[in-house]
């Protein structure tokens, strides 16, 4: 947060942060059974309040399920009335906030009553409203959604103090996305953005760009913000160019929108026939024209993989930020390392392979994981065909077959607590939580990214788009920017057995694959894969395809053919 939005909004203000653990969702019959507040002051966090509280009632299943609070951590808990002076002292005279504060500030006013004590009168904040006008992208505000989006992270989600934290650092960011792009800089202008505007007023835009935004369709697609000379100032996409588009048109715009406006002279749209191929086209154009407004998709992403040692006599599972045919194996791909790495934590964890480096397993001693029987050893014991099998399952398990995995775990996890071993048992819990929380989310292919040879068939209601990943290489029908169409060439070249040389896949191949493998983990309803070996021909593939490519064709609505613009503007260039 900048300086000057802590001295124009957050000095002099305190703000607490509060978040509570229930036995349900209805304040009218169920209990708090942890609260948490967070106090800001000067724009930093400078306290906190944490307690379990004892509800005088069993806690549901589900509830412990959800939030790994059990009747044991509240049975020696203070009931609500024993800390209601803790807590109205440390609130104080502070702005109340909190992420859907409604349901948070419900359940307080409930138990005060229930103790004769008044509600709190405190003025409110919820960040939940403010993230619907802020951004009203994203398809859920949840507090889980927008720490997701802000990169904020939250280790103990569904945990009050965990939450209440988050809060606090998405109150900073909003705080300084609302200085900068809204111009907010008092605390009554920051209380009363939350409250929807009641009339939205058009901002004044000159009459060709109005023009060209009169009749927007309902539809998946490219738009470009043109200059009076022309050139592009901004390219966007959308799921709908018509509701995009719509909120340029508002007061309540960020500033940068407005700017874009203001300087902008036409509007030009090119739809697409899913959501899929305009965020293709978005984050190729981008680099590709360097449009003057757009400061994201500039540069190519950090991208990981796990790597597979195959070429070692044991291999081992690696984290790389770069993909090669190196005779290793390669999945993924990850747009973070932290998500790598929690795919990694979850194979040392579960399987018996080796963890070590190739340096001290060429030293040939024993470790302390095979102590713990948390590897096979290969090290010191010949154990060939064991420890294949064992990287065999590591591969399953890549490929989304995780119930061996579930299976070993949950005995582990069986006899550690019959052992009473409590800690380890606990230990294997979190990771068998992992792994039904994120393994749907990684294993996607059922091939190596490096040796996967898969088309997509993604369907949309206004379209269905055809893509083609063959060893890390690429290919759309029909896209809109290439000079020809590779797609069917390549299918050509994979079933007649034609080698090309220049098949290594490029940064641009490696952007496209981790927009589309993303955007697939969020849409697996929408998308067929299938994979090229299970036909004997181009001709036996488009037999299986629904709908072979008659909903692929450009559409008429369309006010902008990109592939031109550059060809003419390529030409002017080099004139």
């Amino acid at each position: 947060m900048t300086k000057d939005t802590i001295i124009k909004i957050l000095t002099d203000t305190d703000f607490t942060v509060v978040d509570v653990e229930t036995t349900g969702l209805s304040p009218s019959n169920n209990k708090i059974i942890e609260i948490a507040l967070v106090k800001i002051q000067g724009g930093k966090i400078i306290d906190n309040f944490h307690s379990f509280i004892n509800p005088g009632r069993e806690i549901p299943y589900y509830i412990t399920q959800f939030t790994g609070i059990t009747n044991d951590d509240v049975y020696d808990a203070p009931f609500f009335e024993e800390v209601a002076d803790d807590i109205l002292s440390f609130i104080g005279a502070s702005i109340l906030t909190g992420h859907n504060l409604s349901f948070d500030k419900s359940f307080l006013r409930r138990e005060l009553l229930s103790i004769d004590r008044e509600d709190i009168p405190n003025k409110n904040l919820c960040t939940l409203k403010i993230s619907r006008r802020l951004y009203p992208e994203l398809p859920s505000k949840s507090l889980g959604a927008v720490c997701k989006y802000l990169g904020i992270r939250n280790k103990n989600s569904h945990r009050a103090l965990s939450d209440a934290q988050a809060t606090a650092k998405i109150l900073f960011k909003m705080i300084d996305n609302l200085y900068k792009n809204y111009e907010i800089t008092t605390l009554d202008k920051l209380l009363d953005f939350q409250k929807s505007p009641d009339i939205k007023k058009k901002i004044n835009i000159k009459k060709s760009l109005a023009e060209d935004a009169s009749a927007l369709p309902n539809a998946p697609g490219i738009y470009y913000f043109l200059n009076s000379k022309g050139n592009i100032i901004y390219i966007g996409k959308a799921k709908s160019l018509r509701e995009r588009l719509k909120s340029y048109f508002s007061s309540s715009t960020p500033r940068k929108s407005k700017k874009i406006v203001q300087q902008a002279s036409h509007l030009k749209i090119q739809i697409t026939n899913s959501e899929l191929t305009a965020l293709l086209l978005e984050a190729e154009l981008i680099k590709q024209l360097n449009p003057k407004h757009n400061s994201q998709l500039k540069k190519y992403g950090n991208k990981y993989f796990l790597r597979i040692t195959k070429n070692h006599p044991a291999p081992a599972v690696e984290i790389s930020n770069y993909f090669d045919f190196d005779g290793n194996d390669y999945f993924g791909l990850f747009i973070s390392r932290e998500k790598a790495d929690s795919i990694r934590e979850m194979i040392d964890k579960t399987f018996a392979l080796r963890e070590c480096s190739d340096k001290e397993f060429s030293k040939g001693k024993k470790c302390f994981l095979a102590d713990i029987e948390r590897c096979i050893a290969p090290c010191i014991v010949s154990c060939k065909s064991e420890y294949l099998n064992e990287l065999e399952k590591v591969y399953e398990f890549l490929y989304g077959k995780n119930q061996f995995a579930l299976n070993r775990l949950l005995g582990k996890m069986k006899n550690y607590s019959e052992s009473l071993q409590f800690e380890k048992a606990a230990e294997i819990k979190s990771v068998i939580d992992l792994i039904l929380a994120q393994t749907h989310k990684s294993s996607l292919l059922a091939e190596p990214v490096n040796s996967a040879k898969v088309l997509f068939e993604a369907n949309e209601k206004f379209g269905t788009d055809y893509l083609l990943l063959i060893e890390g290489k690429v290919f759309v029908k029909k896209y809109a920017i290439e000079k020809r169409d590779l797609f069917d060439q390549a299918l050509d070249d994979f079933y007649s057995g034609s080698i090309q040389i220049d098949n290594f896949p490029t940064d641009e191949d490696l952007e496209k694959m981790k927009i589309i493998l993303n955007w697939i983990i969020k849409n697996r309803n929408k998308v067929k894969i299938y994979y090229l070996k299970n036909y004997e021909s181009k001709h036996s593939l488009f037999a299986a395809l629904q709908n072979h490519f008659t909903k692929n064709i450009p559409p008429a609505e369309s006010t902008f053919d990109i592939k031109t613009f550059i060809t003419e503007n390529s030409v002017a260039e080099g004139e």
